[in-house]
């Protein structure tokens, strides 16, 4: 069924966007090219970062495979979760594989798909913490890009309104309705989200590994729980009126928000460490020597200890006795 998309109040007419293409005879929906091009974008990302993560080329490739996969399993079985009426009955099974048809939910993504990432960095003895940094800034990157895939299939938007922003949409009856572009609100904020979270990770204001992960929880918590109360498509527990995903973002955001002002007060009151090399690109480095001498202290403070050895009989020290005391024992740095 062809439905036109328009966004009146702010000058945009009636367009029809596809939903997919066709190569070779092979019909390809848009919705999993933007879903793939997420992907793309977070490896793209993490890689130009790998040095702050402390992660390889080689574990990267693993991450984003373990991750991709986690997902999409992830985000279908939570759905069928909460649809099991289209799945569990005789001749219903079949829709079970039925990507092609939809049915995939965010959260059972995230769910699994970190699942699969944790368990990846544990097996590639990565900095656990600083490797779901960088999954916070990625998941962010994904979800800001893969929301728009909800727009090509003309899903996941709100109940009716007259905002200005307000999108249109038209069926082949010609009848409109106007509703909330949520696909819309949810990208935005993500990508505020990821600007925001991307400066904070390079400045000296984060003050322990795991800090970007958790904030990333609350952040999207925050977001998603004020979204998802405009959404006419949400999961819903049994029969109630209980939407779980907002309930999950909710919670999520609680809990990431006490943790997060627990360790902030905790790793506050410690001196902050310098940032740690990663670990494929440190070397060995001799130990300096013990009989290394430390550097000569300036003439100023040599001076000092000198006049306070001065003995009440006016005889000159000599050369060797001076250059003695002009320098201190070496000892080893710690």
């Amino acid at each position: 069924m062809q439905v036109n998309i328009s966004f009146p109040g702010l000058g945009i007419p009636e367009f029809s966007p596809p939903s997919y293409f066709n190569i070779f005879g092979i019909h390809i929906a848009l919705y999993g090219v933007i879903i793939a091009l997420g992907f793309a974008l977070v490896f793209l990302y993490v890689y130009k970062r790998r040095s702050h993560f402390g992660i390889s080329t080689d574990a990267l490739f693993d991450l984003i495979i373990w991750t991709m996969i986690g997902g999409i399993v992830g985000a279908r079985l939570y759905y069928i979760a909460f649809n099991p009426g289209e799945y569990f009955g005789p001749g219903k099974w079949i829709n079970i594989i039925k990507l092609r048809e939809g049915g995939l939910a965010i959260y059972g993504g995230i769910i699994l798909g970190g699942t699969a990432g944790i368990i990846c960095a544990k097996i590639k003895k990565l900095n656990l913490l600083k490797a779901c940094d960088a999954g916070g800034l990625g998941l962010l990157i994904g979800q800001s890009v893969g929301r728009w895939g909800n727009f090509f299939n003309r899903e996941a938007y709100g109940g009716l309104t007259d905002l200005p922003w307000r999108m249109g949409l038209t069926g082949p009856n010609g009848t409109a309705i106007y509703v909330h572009p949520t696909f819309l609100y949810e990208s935005l904020w993500n990508v505020l989200g990821f600007v925001l979270l991307h400066f904070y990770s390079r400045s000296k204001k984060q003050k322990f590994n795991g800090e970007i992960a958790l904030l990333y929880i609350f952040w999207y918590g925050v977001g998603r729980s004020m979204i998802e109360g405009l959404r006419t498509d949400s999961l819903y527990i049994g029969n109630t009126n209980i939407r779980i995903s907002q309930c999950l973002a909710i919670a999520s955001a609680i809990a990431a928000g006490a943790l997060w002002v627990l360790f902030r007060v905790k790793f506050g009151k410690q001196p902050q460490k310098s940032e740690e090399k990663d670990a494929y690109e440190q070397e060995a480095t001799p130990t300096e020597s013990a009989d290394t001498e430390a550097p000569a202290e300036t003439a100023a403070e040599a001076a000092i200890p000198a006049a306070d050895t001065i003995s009440e009989t006016p005889e000159p020290e000599s050369t060797a006795d001076a250059a003695e005391q002009s320098v201190p024992d070496s000892k080893e740095s710690d």
